[in-house]
């Protein structure tokens, strides 16, 4: 298996696991405490507003120890 075949299959199961958090842990929970079905929508792409809050720290983590500690 290449390098490269390692990296895509990495990045796959990574994809997977952030949907199924997404959606066990956000998107279910905000689905369920509305009855009205414009207000569940509305909660579940609010919820992407988490995600990407989530994804902009994971970045910055990722720059500033790329910046610190690369050489």
């Amino acid at each position: 298996m290449s390098n490269d075949s390692i990296i895509v299959l990495v990045a796959a199961c990574s994809a997977v696991f952030i949907v199924a958090a997404w959606v066990g842990l956000l998107a279910v929970p905000a689905w369920q405490a509305y009855s009205r079905t414009w207000e569940r929508l509305a909660a579940i792409f609010l919820s992407l507003y988490t995600v990407a809050a989530c994804m902009l720290v994971g970045v910055a983590m990722g720059a500033a120890f790329v910046w610190f500690f690369a050489d």
